[in-house]
């Protein structure tokens, strides 16, 4: 592959983009016909955690030299008091100008067959405790996102790995489960994550990467399932015959255990975000117990003829919905009641990334009623419409 065409309407991670570091190699094509590539993102460990931008890829580490510690806070000043600043070593140089020798992110698709030493050590990197394997896709339309890696995963990941306790044992369930990145972290600790999305090919390659880190998830016996879930679907999928459906033990299990639900940068389109709320007050009205959602979200902000101003409208509409979903508590025909409450983000960073302050992570806690409050007249589903209307 000789280059990437971006279109108008494609869309690319910030994950992907800051970068520049890493080797971007297209290893295969998808169903589709979408060049596919492999990323290693390393999971930092101890004091090693800190707030910095990029990440790890096919195996190679951000090469970060140490910045010098000011001593005693003295200023170095040249024979004219001219303050001195001392550089860092340049990596290489032309002899010819001195200049620094540039090297760009190279789009390109790897060797068919590699060396067996490169293949022995790319298994190595791949297999290690840290290294989180992931194939996705680049700049693609907005309607495959779910392929591409996005910091709101980073953000659950971060949380969740600064957490192991809360979800140790648990059974979870991922709403737009993409790539499976946050899912995979999850069930480093948890006992069942269910990851679910749409579309064949998406879910493909989501099993795929669980596949990819089957050494994460066995030391913990986690597991993770991939399943069909359509927030415009009424139903789940329990068809034995199409791929990536539910098991009748599947269904039971998902509603009689699930003690957690998360969704990770998923509400950038309204009418999905009016689904996800559908889809989160009806799985909650359905349980016989207290469950606990996670969302992570990023303001994105843009220009808008209609305001004449910069404006965050996907973040503002999922601000309203969380609102609405609170306020259903007032109405008669309530199953459960809903509390929502901003999470801080000052937990422990493992991955490196950006963590700005338009990266938001909200909890939600749904509380099954007394029986004796419900009312019998009104079906399950006859309120999940109220939700972003």
């Amino acid at each position: 592959m000789d280059q990437m065409i971006f279109h108008y309407d494609s869309v690319l991670s910030d994950v992907h983009m800051h970068r520049p570091n890493s080797r971007h190699l297209m290893t295969r094509l998808n169903h589709l016909g979408q060049p596919v590539f492999v990323s290693r993102f390393r999971i930092l460990t101890g004091g090693a955690a800190a707030h910095k931008e990029g990440s790890c890829s096919d195996g190679e580490e951000e090469d970060v030299e140490d910045e010098e510690e000011e001593k005693d806070g003295a200023v170095l000043l040249d024979e004219d008091g001219d303050i001195e600043v001392t550089h860092r070593p340049r990596r290489t140089s032309v002899d010819r100008d001195d200049r620094e020798l540039v090297c760009p992110i190279i789009l390109k698709q790897s060797d068919p067959e590699p060396e067996p030493d490169q293949e022995e050590e790319e298994e190595e990197t791949r297999c290690s405790r840290d290294i989180i394997t992931i194939e996705h896709t680049m700049a693609t339309p907005l309607e495959d996102v779910g392929k591409q890696i996005w910091r709101g995963a980073f953000l659950m990941a971060d949380f969740i790995l600064s957490e192991p306790l809360t979800f140790r044992g648990a059974t979870v369930l991922e709403l737009g489960g993409g790539m499976g990145f946050t899912s995979i972290v999850m069930a480093t600790t948890a006992k069942t994550v269910y990851c679910t999305d749409v579309g064949d090919d998406l879910l493909s390659m989501c099993e795929k990467n669980i596949s990819l880190n089957r050494h994460l998830l066995e030391p913990e016996g986690g597991q993770v399932r991939v399943r069909r879930l359509d927030w415009l679907q009424q139903c789940l999928c329990t068809d034995a015959d199409t791929q990536f459906s539910w098991s009748e033990e599947e269904v039971c299990d998902l509603h009689d255990n699930t003690t957690f639900i998360m969704a990770a940068d998923v509400c950038y389109d309204d009418d999905l975000t009016d689904a996800l709320f559908r889809t989160l007050h009806k799985l909650c009205s359905n349980f016989s117990h207290s469950c606990t959602v996670f969302i992570s979200i990023e303001k994105r902000m843009n220009f808008t003829l209609r305001n004449l101003d910069v404006t965050c409208e996907a973040y503002n509409h999922f601000r309203r919905c969380l609102r609405e979903l609170q306020e259903l508590q007032e109405l008669q025909e309530r199953r459960s009641s809903f509390r929502v409450e901003q999470l801080t983000s000052n937990f422990q960073q493992f991955l490196l990334y950006d963590r700005s302050e338009h990266l938001e992570l909200w909890k939600v806690t749904a509380s099954p009623l007394p029986v004796e409050v419900e009312d019998s007249s009104h079906s399950p589903d006859a309120h999940t419409g109220l939700i972003g209307t």
